[in-house]
């Protein structure tokens, strides 16, 4: 599948769910409008993400969402998912390419260097953050900002998506700066009405289309 432009991205995280599986996460946000998923789960073994990815796979299939597996390119391939999401210490974004076909390849990045150097590897899509503060990953590094979204967009020719502390308060920013998709978790995850959630980030991103 192509990687959709305009879009509520939400990684689903079992440690803000509070207590929400990641099949009730993914079904409540494709209600509320979100266009690509991502199985994000740090603590679980191999074993229970093809398990998990494999149900995911069915969903998004039947949705026609885009499902993407965090680090994992060995779980992408075995569940058949649309795509795989690397960080700076995952799989070099080149081995990842080969093996993944042409199936989307997405990169974190925290600025626009690394941004054209993930592309020159290989990637369909960089991730830019943490635009905002944020406790949900306490490794993201220093936040980047609004006019780092402007920058990377400056810098290379396929979709940029903003992470990191985006809710519904500042998602306009982020979407007027320039961003093609809005990635969140504890936004949605841990929202006590996750398809509400999901339902107000999808509107703030469709009307600026």
């Amino acid at each position: 599948m192509r990687f959709p432009l305009r879009s509520l991205y939400v990684l689903t995280d079992p440690n803000l769910s509070h207590g929400r599986s990641h099949v009730e996460i993914v079904r409540e946000a494709i209600a509320g409008g979100a266009e690509i998923v991502q199985l994000r789960d740090k603590s679980a073994s191999t074993r229970e993400l093809v398990q998990i990815g494999e149900t995911l796979r069915r969903i998004t299939h039947e949705a026609e969402v885009v499902f993407i597996v965090n680090d994992r390119v060995d779980v992408a391939l075995a569940v058949e998912a649309d795509g795989v999401h690397l960080g700076a210490e995952d799989m070099p974004i080149g081995h990842a390419r080969r093996l993944m076909g042409r199936r989307i390849v997405g990169a974190s990045v925290d600025n626009e260097r690394e941004a054209i150097r993930a592309v020159e590897e290989g990637a369909d899509y960089v991730a830019i953050g943490p635009i905002f503060p944020t406790t949900t990953k306490p490794d993201a590094g220093p936040v980047a900002g609004v006019d780092m979204i402007r920058r990377v967009k400056e810098a290379v020719d396929v979709p940029v998506v903003a992470i990191g502390g985006i809710n519904s308060l500042n998602a306009r920013q982020v979407i007027e700066a320039g961003a093609d998709s809005i990635a969140v978790i504890s936004a949605v995850v841990s929202a006590p009405a996750v398809r509400r959630a999901a339902r107000v980030l999808t509107e703030i991103i469709k009307s600026h289309l």
